[in-house]
């Protein structure tokens, strides 16, 4: 957990800005309990709390989270101003709708939990359902995109050649839309775009649908997340299936959970890119890891902070802003 005032971000990133970030004190108790306090006097301050929510190695979500709401009352009840809290990724973000009867709707739980401390805003980067978050907070929230970081590392691979953006269902098409036109205004060329079908309903995947010119392309299949993998290489095969040159695999969080080893190794994706929201540490040294590259998501952090703190538009680094 970072603690920042005015516009920090982390660490690599705090220099540029020509200020220190503020460490918070923490303690831990005999029975699991905890407390955390600043160090340095916030009374007055705008305050940044950098905190990814993921899980392991060895907190777990619930363990985070608590920690972060529990220092956000800390941190107002110090005179804080406002408390912005920055989750680069947000846990329970899936769980936007119900799908079976009598489902809860966690991240309308969240926000709650949120709010109750007095937080004043919410960053988080590519979630899962960008309406769904911004319509479960009553406090400002901000979604992010990853576009930005992954321009310059697609241009390189791609060289002069044919790009193609393809989501791997229907619902992630706006996130795909977001880097294709981010990619046009970059390259000043026309970028492809192509769907997969996918249907998914007590655990088993369906559709074979597939929508979208790839032939000899550079496939950019992207996605909130790789949890098993097996949604990026099920889009991998259908676009290799329709005439893809090479297909690299995008996602701002890389959980790698049970199974993506396994998936992952599949021929059908050259290169998996991700940032660093969720460290790599559930792969082991093999052929993931050897053709996964990791990006620093602190610069778009950074940027969006200072932004955020000296009141300019964000339009271009928003998920919705396409």
């Amino acid at each position: 957990m970072r603690a920042e005032r005015k516009h920090g971000a982390w660490r690599e990133n705090r220099d540029r800005f020509g200020l220190h970030a503020c460490s918070p004190r923490e303690r831990s108790f005999e029975d699991g309990e905890h407390k955390a306090r600043s160090l340095d006097t916030v009374a007055g301050c705008d305050v940044y709390v950098v905190h990814s929510l993921h899980g392991g190695p060895d907190q777990s979500p619930n363990d985070k989270l608590c920690r972060l709401l529990f220092f956000i009352g800390a941190l107002k009840d110090a005179g804080a101003t406002n408390v912005t809290a920055i989750t680069p990724y947000l846990c329970y973000a899936r769980k936007d709708r119900r799908t079976k009867a009598n489902d809860p709707v966690t991240i309308r739980y969240l926000a709650s939990l949120f709010e109750a401390l007095g937080t004043s805003r919410i960053v988080t980067l590519d979630v899962h359902n960008e309406a769904a978050f911004e319509n479960a907070f009553r406090c400002p929230s901000v979604a992010l995109t990853t576009a930005p970081l992954l321009i310059g590392k697609i241009r390189s691979i791609a060289g002069d050649g044919p790009i193609s953006v393809v989501s791997p269902d229907l619902g992630g098409g706006k996130r795909a839309d977001v880097l294709r036109e981010a990619l046009e205004n970059a390259l000043q060329r026309p970028i492809g775009k192509a769907f997969v079908e996918k249907h998914r309903s007590s655990g088993r995947v369906s559709g074979d649908l597939f929508a979208g010119e790839v032939t000899d392309a550079l496939c950019v299949v992207v996605d909130d997340l790789i949890s098993s993998g097996g949604t990026l290489v099920r889009a991998a095969k259908a676009t290799r299936a329709h005439g893809a040159k090479n297909v690299i695999a995008c996602v701002a969080h890389g959980l790698f959970m049970p199974g993506a080893e396994t998936a992952l190794a599949d021929a059908s994706i050259d290169r998996i890119i991700a940032t660093d929201t969720v460290p790599p540490f559930r792969l082991a040294p093999g052929p993931v890891l050897a053709k996964l590259e990791v990006i620093s998501a602190a610069p778009l952090l950074a940027e969006a902070i200072k932004r955020l703190h000296q009141g300019e538009p964000l339009a271009d680094l928003l998920m919705y802003q396409a």
